[in-house]
């Protein structure tokens, strides 16, 4: 018997841990660690941010759903790897630290046969002074409840208006290097949506911010579409969203400081702006947990396990090469660790070749460009691709046999606003492939008879039905493996 221990159990963790545990789970052992007690779809958590959801309708408690099943899970933080084990004993392990309250910061050795890293972010806030929920003066929308505090927060802007005071509204990036531009980007439509439905949108001002060099660039270098017989750009689909609710946009900007009630930014041309605001959700910018990783003697090999971001290294072509050299072919296939062959990162954990929108900076030297997304449909895809390789590796197979490059798959993004079921509409946008991929592609990079975007109320009902399949089938009821992820 194997032992397969998975660090992190979010959206690419949890769905490793599905799959294994129903084509191996009574075989071997399966180990989940996490820190958190309940799994969360974020995605959903746009709504519990605007008062449409509550925190129990995006979220479950992990425990209870892997206690039907073959895995075994610890709440608990991964600390460090041990890829070839210590001087007492060569098997590999992780070293872990209880959050469950009643062994708080309680260690534990966790030997392993393979090893998942799907940590997911850290929520780097303290990369922008000022910025955040916690110790900042702007809000959030990354985990539960910080969606709820948004929510607070945003009600108390909605009566204020209501007794004729008028607000400005600053969404969008907190830091000239951050991704994940589409949460940020559904959500100031949902404010929108609010503010009209409130009966106060006149009241108020909202403002996109973000580190695109232009709308609609999405960390993806953009994107085009074809609609009605004509090709259009992104920065055209999404100005013309941003016309039609009179939303003002500010692009190429690095938050670098918030303080109460103003936030100061520098653009690419170099020069520096203040930005007044009464509510403001910014998205922070994404780091490694801060795993770290020892040899057999205890020395220090985390540099050669992570790179500097602290995502983990992995079958990606990582040789530095200037942005007109870039291919798609740099990006990873299988996840798999190039030093330690039973250790692999998927979803966020694992670490980008290089970015994908054009790398740019301000005549200041600060660099001011949207990082690679990498939730959603690809952690998904790629967490699949890995739980196959390791199904097939314990049955004897020498290196992993299934592959995921965000180079060769597709993604589909719905930003919806509202969740009524006549009220609302919903911005729905598909990419193929993730990646562009000139050679392939070499007018638009992509393909354009899988890369479209419409609005529409039909958008809007499939991010509902999204919203409860994925919670179905997150909470491994009956029948899910036969629901796509």
């Amino acid at each position: 018997m194997s032992r397969i221990v998975i660090l992190g159990a979010g959206i690419s963790g949890h769905t490793v841990a599905r799959y294994l545990n129903q084509w191996v789970g009574k075989q071997h052992e399966i180990v989940v660690v996490s820190p958190n007690a309940r799994w969360n779809w974020i995605p959903s958590n746009i709504w519990v941010g605007v008062g449409q959801m509550t925190e129990e309708q995006v979220t479950f408690d992990l425990a209870e759903v892997y206690k039907k099943t073959s895995v075994d899970f610890r709440q608990a933080k991964g600390v460090s790897i041990h890829p070839e084990g210590d001087t007492s004993d060569a098997r590999p392990f992780v070293t872990v630290e209880y959050t469950l309250p009643a062994k708080a910061g309680q260690q534990e050795r966790i030997a392993y046969d393979y090893l998942v890293n799907a940590t997911g972010p850290k929520l780097n806030f303290g990369a922008t002074e000022g910025l955040g929920p916690d110790h900042g003066h702007t809000v959030s929308v990354c985990t539960a409840s910080h969606a709820l505090e948004a929510n607070h927060q945003l009600q108390q802007q909605v009566e204020a208006m209501k007794r004729g005071e008028q607000r400005t509204f600053v969404i969008g990036t907190g830091h000239g290097t951050c991704t994940c531009q589409g949460a940020a980007f559904e959500y100031i439509y949902n404010v929108d949506h609010v503010l009209r439905e409130a009966g106060v949108r006149d009241q108020a001002r909202i403002v996109w911010i973000s580190n695109e060099y232009e709308l609609g660039d999405f960390g993806m270098g953009g994107v085009h579409i074809e609609r009605g017989g004509y090709i259009t750009n992104g920065k055209t689909f999404a100005e013309s969203l941003m016309v039609e609710r009179d939303i003002e946009w500010i692009v190429r900007a690095h938050v670098k400081k918030v303080e109460a009630g103003k936030i100061h930014y520098e653009t690419l041309d170099g020069s520096f702006h203040e930005l007044p605001f009464d509510f403001s959700m910014l998205i922070p910018p994404f780091a490694g947990v801060g795993l770290k990783a020892y040899d057999r003697g205890g020395e220090d090999i985390t540099a050669k396990v992570f790179a500097p971001s602290g995502f983990m290294k992995v079958d990606a072509d990582y040789t530095p090469r200037p942005y007109a050299q870039w291919s798609a072919d740099d990006w990873p296939r299988t996840y798999q660790s190039p030093v330690y062959r039973n250790l692999f990162a998927v979803g966020i954990a694992f670490a980008p070749p290089h970015l994908i929108s054009k790398p740019m900076q301000s005549t200041n030297g600060t660099p001011i460009n949207p990082a690679p997304p990498r939730t959603g449909m690809p952690s998904a895809a790629m967490a699949i691709a890995v739980a196959k390789s390791l199904r097939d590796m314990l049955a004897g197979a020498e290196k992993p046999t299934h592959q995921a490059s965000m180079a060769r798959m597709g993604a589909a993004c719905v930003a919806s606003t509202g969740s009524h079921l006549l009220r609302g509409t919903a911005a729905t946008m598909t990419v193929f492939p993730v990646v562009p991929d000139y050679r392939t592609y070499p007018e638009y990079g992509r393909d354009l008879h899988l890369t479209f975007g419409e609005i529409g109320l039909a958008g809007h009902w499939m991010k509902s039905l999204l919203h409860y399949t994925f919670i179905y089938q997150a909470k491994m009821k009956p029948g899910w493996q036969l629901l796509p992820d």
